[in-house]
């Protein structure tokens, strides 16, 4: 159905109305602005009073979330790999100084960082035992 300008103007259709708060002007628009342009709702009461928005700040963050965030950037998770990495080779080295230490049959036989710790807390009883003797 075709509406003449005429009978546009006139209607109470909800399409005719504008629906912007600019276009509305006067109270009504800066009443209906809080509501149309703020995510959240006003601060006090109904919209409209309150004075708008509640603050400009965001709350401020927990301790909890401020490490969150600083944690999920690229620079920190980059920083935070090389130092796993640093780590965990002083640690391979520290099994490998240990290693050199222990008595196997055969020398170069392969051991899993367990078998290296039962190993030397074998020797280290031995020792004592041979010590006591």
């Amino acid at each position: 159905m075709m509406l003449s300008p005429d009978q546009a103007a006139d209607s109470d259709h909800p399409s005719s109305a504008p629906s912007d708060p600019e276009s509305l002007g006067g109270a009504d628009a800066q009443a209906l602005s809080c509501c149309v342009s703020d995510p959240e709702p006003a601060a006090v009461g109904r919209c409209g009073e309150g004075g708008g928005r509640p603050g400009l700040h965001p709350p401020p963050l927990s301790r909890e979330e401020k490490r969150r965030r600083r944690r999920a950037t690229a620079k920190y998770r980059s920083a935070h790999a090389t130092r796993e990495r640093i780590r965990v080779e002083a640690f391979n080295l520290a099994f490998a100084e240990l290693r050199k230490l222990l008595p196997t049959l055969p020398p170069d036989k392969k051991l899993s960082k367990i078998e290296i710790l039962r190993l030397a807390i074998c020797y280290i009883s031995y020792l004592n035992h041979v010590l006591d003797v």
